[in-house]
């Protein structure tokens, strides 16, 4: 067996009896270590949880990627032609999973004398509603074609809350494009993302109406919405089919090209890559204050080991053999405390999972409690974050080798 090892299980188990001014230290270090992995296993999960779940919400809103005409506007909408090469060619590129189309128009809905602008989305059964079935609130999502008018509307709680609505509600809603006018429509089902850029605007309904109100043809739409097998490959689909958009444009005499759901919503996207950065300055805070605990303690533990220290180096102990004695031990410390720390953090992480009970301000956090996510990164950060906690004792273990030990063997 390892004699340094040996040496300091030792001293690790024999804390009884006698008197130690080094089990206060002991116990600030080790809580230090416990209370810096609490802060770290949680902000991981948080900040993974968070980032995922707005990162899926765009996502759901929009696709991974989005073929669109360059000649598009917020205030009218240019059409590109989805036809039967186009939408075959793109499904089969590798890495993509699954295209939809969409039709959209800007228009404004009025009821109960009140008045809000929306943009109406147009989908068929292609379409992929899996995002809006899991967050709808009330009613349930009707079955949109491409083949005839539904009339039926699938609006946001926002806007619901605004105009009073409810489901079963019949609605007004005015299109202004090319004059004046009107549909009335059915409230069928009410949603909650708590993204605001979309729940404020963003309003569903078939196809074959958008379609209709914007004077487009069957293959006409306002862009395909791509799915890849992975979000982090959209990249990678997006440079693919750029021959296919190419030669598409080419073939329809159109401006197309294809976006990634970031470059579309920079804003939002930007403001989560920020989120890294909060991620490694609050890991750097925990490590340089779980460093400082030990390092105390590491010091009070050496000063108390004095007699010790000057035994072992009596009997011809090397310097380097008591220090790597002392890390041991003060590794032993660090592992009991990581192991309560995380055995703490994964029961919280459990119980925000179960019962959300830590709500937020979904105003400002676009979610209505706090958002947990275990992730990989815990194992590599524990490792690191165990490996910096003794590095960083490397150095005030050398104040063992100043030691003199016939000064220490009569140290009380």
């Amino acid at each position: 067996m390892n004699l340094e090892l040996f040496l300091a299980h030792r001293l690790y188990n024999t804390r009884n009896g006698e008197r130690h001014i080094s089990r206060p230290a002991v116990a600030i270090a080790q809580w230090g270590v416990t209370i810096g992995t609490i802060v770290m296993f949680l902000s991981i999960c948080i900040i993974v949880g968070f980032k995922n779940q707005v990162r899926d919400k765009a996502v759901g809103f929009g696709g991974y990627i989005q073929v669109l005409n360059y000649e598009r506007s917020s205030e009218s909408s240019i059409p590109i032609t989805a036809d039967s090469i186009l939408t075959t060619e793109l499904l089969a590129t590798d890495g993509v999973k699954h295209i939809q189309q969409y039709a959209q128009i800007p228009g404004i809905i009025l009821a109960n004398s009140e008045y809000e602008g929306i943009m109406l989305k147009g989908v068929d059964s292609d379409y992929d509603l899996s995002f809006f079935a899991s967050n709808i609130v009330e009613g349930e999502l009707p079955q949109f074609t491409s083949e005839g008018a539904s009339n039926a509307i699938v609006i946001s709680k926002t806007t619901a809350n605004r105009l009073k609505l409810k489901c079963g509600d019949r609605v007004n809603i005015y299109f202004m494009q090319g004059g004046t006018r009107a549909r009335k429509m059915t409230v069928s089902a009410i949603y909650e993302t708590h993204l605001t850029e979309f729940d404020n605007v963003m309003a569903l309904t078939d196809i074959y109406t958008t379609r209709k109100l914007n004077g487009w043809e069957k293959e006409e739409a306002t862009g395909i919405e791509i799915t890849a097998d992975e979000y982090d490959n959209r990249y990678i689909c997006s440079e693919r089919i750029k021959s296919i958009i190419d030669d598409a444009a080419i073939r329809n005499h159109e401006g197309l090209y294809s976006a990634t759901i970031d470059e579309l919503y920079p804003g939002i996207f930007n403001w989560l890559g920020v989120l890294d950065q909060t991620v490694w300055i609050i890991l750097i805070l925990v490590i340089c204050i779980a460093g400082f605990t030990m390092i105390s303690g590491l010091f009070i533990l050496i000063l108390e080991k004095s007699n010790f220290i000057g035994i072992m180096k009596a009997v011809g102990a090397r310097n380097l053999s008591i220090r790597k004695t002392f890390i041991y031990y003060a590794g032993m410390i660090v592992v009991k405390g990581m192991l309560i720390g995380n055995a703490i953090a994964i029961a919280m992480c459990v119980i925000q999972q179960l019962t959300g009970i830590i709500a937020i301000d979904p105003e400002m956090y676009y979610m209505d409690k706090v958002p947990i996510e275990f992730s990989w990164l815990l194992v590599p950060m524990n490792i690191a974050m165990f490996l910096i906690s003794i590095a960083i004792l490397v150095v005030p273990s050398m104040l063992i080798s100043r030691i003199d030990p016939v000064k220490a063997i009569k140290f009380e």
